[in-house]
């Protein structure tokens, strides 16, 4: 079969924040390792749809979110029910709804997914306006709701949790169009690696405690360089490894403030390696992104959770505590205070090794891969039996 006969899944996604192409980018390898008769296609609509404004609107999100995270916290609770004003908001950053149906008559995807709130809200708006009739399945990347990702004329929700399921349900979604296949990770996080091996390449001590700190793709960590100075203060040299994403700015302060550090720093930028650095860590402080956790607890690696961002991040730092796959710290005395803890007495690691087993399943993305093709055949089935039934009444 020649590439121009092969089916098409197109993935919806955008890059503010690197969770949605991240997941966007696991579906996409779970369908090249599982069905070779399909392609996907992988889209950012905001850069698509707005090429000349996407820089700066790129740029001014990552700033809002760092410097006046009060605002952004007052738009996502705004928001966070449907009302007037969700509804206007949401409809200004739908807006190309031509450009997207361009891109469907050219590509003729047989499932359309979206990573992307507003990307789900579009594909709604084709369907509730007729101009399309693909099965859309939405793919929510954090442990909570929100009314950006809810729309009337979803086909099919794939969820990271029974609690966003039961959430879902309580909101008036039926049951059987809510999957819970926890958020899809690539392949690399579910395969299992030798610490010793790894520790070897990045000079590492295999037996010596290691945390990992990670801020994301931005680089955003904690309340910035008083808590890496705060980790003077641990009784005992560890090992730590620091994720400072692009922000070279962070990893330039850093090169100096830590240079005489009593703790073995390995400073490293944007990573690719994500994975290897986990499979190196006993414990790792993060940004409380849905798809980072989804990949730590993957790994099997136990959280502990600093200064989440309001928003999805406060939401999804609430879920991980509540289901014991995460601590949370409230200042730098606290934050210093539960890892010496967990130096000391590695139960709680243990126990939330074990959580993350339970909750987050290593077949992730095979499994929603499956949901997506399963509506798309049973939309197909319905559409057949439909054009049947009137084809029969016009006899």
């Amino acid at each position: 079969m020649n590439n121009q006969e092969k089916d098409k899944i197109l993935i919806l996604s955008a890059s503010f924040g690197d969770g949605h192409k991240q997941v966007a980018n696991a579906l996409s390898e779970a369908v090249q390792f599982t069905l070779p008769n399909v392609e996907p296609i992988i889209l950012d609509i905001m850069e698509w749809l707005h090429p000349n404004l996407f820089p700066v609107s790129h740029y001014f999100y990552s700033r809002v979110i760092k410097r006046f995270p009060r605002v952004y916290s007052y738009l996502y609770k705004r928001t966070r029910e449907r009302n007037p004003f969700s509804v206007k908001l949401n409809s200004f950053f739908t807006l190309g709804m031509g450009s997207i149906l361009d891109i469907i008559e050219e590509i003729q995807p047989s499932v359309v997914v979206s990573t992307y709130p507003f990307a789900a809200g579009i594909m709604s708006k084709l369907k509730e306006n007729g101009l399309v009739n693909i099965p859309a399945v939405t793919i929510i990347t954090d442990y909570t709701d929100h009314s950006y990702w809810i729309h009337p004329f979803t086909d099919q929700y794939i969820v990271g949790s029974k609690q966003v399921k039961d959430r879902l349900i309580s909101l008036g979604i039926e049951s059987d169009k809510i999957k819970h296949t926890g958020i899809p990770v690539r392949k690399k996080f579910v395969t299992t690696q030798s610490r010793e091996c790894l520790a070897k390449k990045y000079n590492l001590n295999s037996s010596q405690f290691t945390l990992l700190i990670m801020g994301g793709g931005e680089g955003l960590i904690g309340k910035g360089i008083s808590t890496f100075r705060a980790l003077e203060k641990l009784s005992s040299p560890i090992q730590i490894i620091i994720v400072c994403g692009r922000n070279k700015n962070l990893k330039n302060q850093l090169e100096e403030e830590l240079s005489r550090s009593k703790h073995h720093i390995l400073l490293l930028g944007y990573s690719e390696n994500v994975n290897e650095l986990m499979a190196l860590s006993d414990l790792m402080i993060s940004k409380p992104g849905g798809v980072t956790t989804s990949e730590a607890m993957a790994m099997e690696l136990p959280l502990l959770v600093y200064h989440p961002l309001p928003g999805q991040e406060e939401d999804n730092a609430n879920f991980l505590v509540e289901s014991g796959l995460a601590m949370q710290a409230e200042n730098d005395h606290d934050l210093i205070g539960k890892i010496e803890s967990v130096i000391m007495d590695s139960k709680p690691l243990y126990r939330m090794k074990q959580r993350s087993r339970q909750y987050q399943s290593k077949t992730s993305s095979s499994d929603a891969l499956k949901v997506i093709i399963q509506t798309r055949n049973c939309v197909k089935e319905h559409e057949n039996a439909l054009f049947t039934m009137g084809m029969r009444q016009s006899l």
